[in-house]
């Protein structure tokens, strides 16, 4: 057996005997989240751009907005498409190169949760029905890798596109053309927010650390928007849920949501 295998192990016997008392290694409940700091305005380049800071977890998010084909079965919607990469910087087991299985995750289940929510009224982004429509590109990286990357992802995201600008755009000779100096703020119908808990043994945590992470036994991700309806939900990990569990999970992700809600929300 392995060094790194020893250490895991141990370190899970150290996290149970603490949430068994109720603790964890950062003295937070159960139920608390880390710290949330964000910062718009980071990249004056970008339409719009974010940096958050959820414990020692950090993401740079920004926002490319400019006219694009839609896409083929769509015509009558506007274009949104997020991704994300994960810095070698932030993280020792991070890679350049094209995305693992992981970060591909991570970019889906930050654009399903934006989408799903239907924060953004996409049918408002269409220049010439089913040949220009707006095209707006969420482009997230991680600069430290501390847990919990899908939250931290996803509220750098939102805050990006409710402080991002819209260019505007006329059409002449069926092209867009920009307007100089002329925007105005996005069609937003609602603030999605995420909420991620992991599973270990049978106690759930909230927002997991890193080290949390690497002895959880699953994992569950729950987005919901302004009205309180679950919208998107994502699960990982090697094991799963009982419906107890999953109902405790809900209610857990709906009263997180509504105070990161309140702190977004000043955003716009």
């Amino acid at each position: 057996m392995g060094g790194s295998v020893i250490i895991e192990q141990l370190k899970r016997e150290r996290i149970l005997e603490l949430l068994n008392q109720g603790q964890r290694l950062d003295g937070r409940g159960l139920y608390d989240q880390r710290s949330l700091s964000v910062e718009t305005g980071v990249i004056p380049k970008a339409d719009g751009s974010a940096r958050v800071r959820l414990g020692d977890t950090e993401i740079v998010t920004g926002v490319k907005i400019q006219p694009d084909k839609p896409f083929p079965d769509l015509g009558d919607k506007g274009i949104l498409i997020c991704t994300a990469e994960i810095l070698p910087l932030a993280d020792p087991s991070a890679e350049p190169g094209p995305p693992n299985e992981e970060v591909i995750e991570l970019a889906r289940v930050v654009d399903r949760g934006i989408r799903e929510t239907e924060m953004l009224d996409l049918k408002q982004l269409v220049l010439i029905k089913d040949k220009t429509v707006i095209g707006i590109f969420v482009d997230c990286s991680v600069i430290n890798a501390a847990g919990n990357l899908f939250d931290a992802c996803s509220y750098a995201s939102v805050a990006a596109l409710l402080s991002c600008m819209v260019p505007k755009y006329e059409i002449k000779e069926e092209l867009p053309v920009l307007v100089e100096g002329k925007k105005s703020k996005p069609p937003i119908k609602t603030i999605p927010v995420s909420v991620t808990m992991a599973r270990i043994g049978d106690h759930i945590v909230v927002d997991p650390t890193a080290d949390e992470q690497a002895c959880m036994d699953a994992r569950i991700t729950i987005t919901s928007n302004s009205d309180g309806n679950i919208c998107a939900l994502q699960k990982g990990g090697s094991d799963g849920f009982t419906v107890e569990q999953l109902i405790k999970c809900s209610e857990i992700a709906l009263s997180v949501g509504t105070k990161i809600r309140k702190q977004l929300a000043q955003l716009m």
